[in-house]
């Protein structure tokens, strides 16, 4: 199977074999492998195959390496009422995993 379309932290991700992306924070050290078991479609290139799950695909399974744990860009939120003299800014940066995929199972 060519690509694989996962779920994991609350979003759906198309991943294909060898592709390099950024997840919430999986448990996991680098160099060292993680599986996604949630798995929703497989399919190849041309669109012959194509496996859908109810929600799920039973026995099916994406492995990727993870690359490392880093933080995101920091995101400010301000608050901010007029005539009140009231303002407060807050800033937070979500933790991610970079994880690249090394097999798609189904």
């Amino acid at each position: 199977m060519n690509f694989a379309i996962i779920k994991t932290g609350g979003k759906q991700y198309l991943v294909k074999v060898g592709q390099t992306l950024f997840f919430e924070k999986l448990a996991g050290a680098k160099d060292k492998n993680y599986s996604f078991d949630q798995v929703l479609l497989v399919g190849d290139e041309k669109g012959e195959v194509v496996k859908i799950g109810k929600p799920y695909l039973s026995g099916a399974s994406v492995d990727a390496e993870i690359l490392g744990q880093i933080k995101g860009p920091k995101v400010h939120v301000m608050k901010f009422k007029s005539k009140v003299r009231y303002h407060r800014n807050v800033g937070h940066r979500q933790q991610l995993t970079k994880a690249k995929i090394t097999k798609i199972t189904a």
